[in-house]
């Protein structure tokens, strides 16, 4: 099943909607968080039923495990709607324990004399895109959910290799084309399909989860189906088995689409 067909669910027009995501997008014993974190959004958007609002961020926070292959229940609650700004939340939860919560801010685009262009542009990535620097889905080594996506790793440092970096320069895209243009819903799932930069200082296999997730989205988006997005992110500061990392998401041409802060645990001892 692909992403477009998961987050196209009839059941998240429901207000309590129940689902159940295969085992092919699991990441360890839990759902992959960016399509878990993708159906929370669609689920805000279908029930704020303006179309004329965008999201301007979107946070969300991992309480527990999310179970592949188990029914689940979405719900959303619109917390307040104003003239320009509407905020939501968002709740998964499953055998009757919250495993998911996240806050949405959508806002309408006005006329404004305050424009400031942003000055970010990718670096490290080459806009040749080489297959060889694709990364090949092998069972057992990489997480489930990798079989659906392209990760085109340009530079830093495989999970577990011991290395000094701690940034990630790449390119990322579905395997399979969308039958949609692709949005922030696309744009959001693919952000969190890196590994965390904190698990490449790790010497030997080592555990790591996202805590809690930020995600600003700079600009109404409508891309192509086919389009690689860029991807650099880096780790501010790491200690007591906590790191925080910073990212940015570019268009294939260059131009910065989001901002992406996560704060990640890692069991390395």
């Amino acid at each position: 099943m692909d992403f477009d067909s998961l987050i196209s669910s009839k059941q998240l027009h429901e207000n309590h909607c129940q689902l159940t995501v295969p085992d092919t997008w699991s990441q360890g014993r839990t759902v992959f968080g960016g399509l878990s974190a993708a159906l929370m959004m669609q689920h805000m958007y279908l029930h704020i039923n303006d179309s004329a609002r965008n999201m301007l961020s979107f946070s969300c926070n991992f309480v527990a495990p999310l179970l592949a292959h188990t029914p689940f229940s979405i719900s959303t609650k619109i917390l307040r709607s104003g003239k320009n700004v509407t905020q939501v939340e968002t709740i998964i939860t499953q055998n009757e324990s919250v495993c998911l919560i996240s806050l949405g801010c959508f806002g309408v685009h006005r006329q404004s004399k305050v424009n400031v262009s942003s000055i970010d542009k990718p670096v490290k990535l080459d806009k040749n895109i080489s297959d060889k620097q694709t990364l090949r889905y092998v069972e057992g080594l990489f997480p489930a959910f990798i079989q659906n996506i392209d990760l085109n790793l340009q530079h830093g440092a495989m999970p577990f290799s011991g290395s000094n970096c701690t940034e990630i320069h790449g390119w990322m895209r579905f395997k399979q084309s969308s039958e949609m243009t692709l949005n922030e819903l696309h744009v959001l799932a693919l952000a969190d399909a890196w590994p965390p930069t904190l698990l490449q200082l790790c010497d030997s296999p080592s555990p790591a989860s996202t805590v809690s997730w930020y995600i600003e989205f700079v600009q109404p988006l409508s891309l192509d189906d086919s389009e690689w997005l860029g991807y650099q992110v880096l780790t501010h500061q790491a200690n007591g088995g906590y790191g925080t990392e910073d990212a940015k998401i570019f268009s294939q041409s260059g131009e910065l689409l989001a901002l992406s802060r996560q704060t990640v645990a890692v069991f390395d001892s």
